[in-house]
């Protein structure tokens, strides 16, 4: 008699799982489905079968690796093999988890064989898009909303059953969920078409909800907005998404927020930036200018002979994290401008003042000559490296 490791082509210390596993292999090559009119497929089916049978079965595997196969007949009082097809360990079992996998999508955490899909399905999380002023951003708001959204069924508070009446088990399939096709040596299990894998049935569906449990409505909500969001921040407002079906808990509502464009502030981070335009008497000669902020008018000193681009720190007139990490600050970049439309006697001004400050000597223009003496050394290293 052939050696049943050899005949399964596992060593004689595999694992259960790796004996299965080669079974399943042999059976479907071997299979007389597959192998027609080939006897000797057939036969050593049988053979893959009955080596699966002793060595699927640990009391029975024991004995045969002490005794063999005559010793393992002695002990068991009638062969080996005679279980039959649908045996402990034999063909059905196997096929049977084969196709439980192909057509119920097997493994841990499916619908299996003998055990009906949950009525009470979770509802869906929704996404709600809001644009917040910069305002509203920085201080915190109450924004109440309209949101379209399935919601529980008063009618028949979530059970889909009409008033009076009750969900009742599906005698299609008796509640499992599951029906079972037999067709020749294969089993196949496929969902229930009478509940659709639920194991329940509704006979008098609710008139309000058609038996879903839940209606279409829009639902009012007031959002509390914390202080300090920003541009991409998301505010999750558990349980008010979609109401699950048949009474199933519901989803969560994730607010969206997007700060609108402000006609002042750009925001940082933290941190707000403004632009604050000052003459140039102001610039050369310093002074005080009121600058916005969010809480009000503040007072921004201007030292003398400030630059165009200078940028002046307002601590903590910023925007409050929303993490609670403290305060931003307000960043103010001064541009010194131009004066335009000029009367003659304010140009004449101009020029008398230019001229003065070319004849006393002095420079007060210290860019100004940084930037052409670079440009004289350019042009002089452009002669000497090119001719």
């Amino acid at each position: 008699m052939e050696n049943y490791y050899q005949i399964l082509e596992v060593s004689k210390t595999a694992s259960t799982a790796d004996i299965k596993k080669a079974y399943r292999r042999l059976a479907m090559k071997y299979h007389p489905d597959r192998n027609a009119n080939d006897k000797s497929a057939e036969e050593h089916f049988k053979k893959v079968k009955e080596a699966y049978e002793v060595l699927s079965d640990d009391k029975k595997r024991a004995i045969y690796d002490q005794y063999g196969a005559e010793g393992l007949n002695a002990h068991m009082g009638g062969g080996a093999g005679g279980a039959g097809f649908a045996g402990a360990g034999g063909f059905g079992d196997i096929f049977g988890d084969i196709f439980e996998h192909i057509f119920t999508g097997g493994g841990p955490g499916r619908a299996g064989a003998g055990r009906a899909r949950s009525r009470a399905q979770q509802g869906a999380d929704l996404g709600y898009g809001m644009e917040l002023t910069l305002e509203q951003a920085a201080k915190g708001a109450s924004i109440e909303i309209q949101v379209p959204s399935w919601i529980k069924c008063k009618e028949c508070e979530g059970s889909g059953a009409k008033k009076g009446s009750s969900v009742k088990t599906c005698e299609s399939c008796t509640g499992e969920g599951v029906v079972r096709i037999q067709q020749g040596f294969f089993s196949v299990q496929q969902t229930c078409p009478e509940c659709h894998g639920e194991g329940k049935v509704i006979s008098d569906p609710c008139v309000q909800c058609h038996g879903q449990g839940r209606v279409r409505e829009h639902k009012k909500l007031l959002v509390k907005i914390p202080a300090g969001v920003d541009t991409g921040d998301r505010i999750r407002l558990a349980g008010e998404g979609e109401a699950g079906f048949h009474g199933g808990p519901p989803g969560d509502l994730y607010v969206q927020v997007t700060i609108k464009e402000h006609p002042l502030f750009k925001r940082r981070d933290n941190n707000l930036l403004c632009d604050v335009p000052i003459n140039f008497t102001a610039a050369a000669l310093g002074g005080e200018l009121e600058v916005p902020t969010l809480e009000g008018k503040v007072s921004l000193k201007i030292p003398p002979e400030t630059q165009s681009g200078k940028i002046f720190r307002l601590r903590g007139k910023g925007v409050k994290s929303v993490r609670g990490h403290g305060v931003g600050d307000l960043l103010c970049t001064v541009h010194v401008e131009t004066p335009v439309n000029l009367s003659q006697e304010q140009r004449e001004l101009l020029e008398k003042f230019q001229h003065s400050l070319e004849v006393d000597g002095k420079t007060h223009s210290p860019k100004t000559v940084s930037w052409f003496a670079g440009v004289k050394k350019f042009f002089e290293d452009m002669r000497v490296n090119f001719g």
